[in-house]
């Protein structure tokens, strides 16, 4: 089980009240992954969040132009989060996630995650700020990716 002392080491929840990060600690798992496990594949439903305790995550979208998927992200620095479709709707994952090398994981279920930001709306809005950075990010690599297979 995870703790709130924990949980403050992501940035995603930097600032946050003590009380809500004990609160998330009660609801997430923390999961060992073996190297070239899918913690999910794109189009899937988006129920989870993911968050990296060690390891290494590819983040690989499918290209009709191409039979292999291209890798657009590595999370590969611990306390980095992903798998932000959980929260974001229309809450499909919008690539796959496949664990480059043994990986351990805490993974946080959504809609109990937003009940929580709901119950604590100022730390919400600052969560949600930080999942548009995340998503801002993730396209910037996403598009030099993509321009680099051109």
């Amino acid at each position: 089980m995870t703790t709130a002392s924990v949980l403050s080491q992501f940035g995603l929840f930097q600032d946050l009240p003590q009380q809500l990060l004990e609160e998330i600690a009660v609801i997430s798992d923390e999961v060992e992954m073996k190297q070239g496990d899918f913690v999910f594949r794109e189009g899937e439903k988006a129920d989870k969040l993911h968050f990296l305790l060690h390891g290494s995550v590819a983040l690989r979208v499918k290209l009709t132009s191409r039979p292999e998927s291209l890798t657009v992200s590595f999370v590969s620095t611990p306390y980095q989060s992903f798998g932000w479709s959980g929260i974001v709707a229309p809450n499909h994952y919008t690539s796959s996630a496949e664990c480059d090398e043994d990986s351990k994981l805490l993974i946080t279920p959504a809609q109990p995650f937003i009940k929580l930001l709901e119950k604590y709306p100022e730390a919400g809005f600052k969560v949600m700020q930080r999942i548009a950075e995340i998503i801002a990010d993730r396209l910037r690599n996403s598009r030099q990716a993509l321009i680099k297979t051109l």
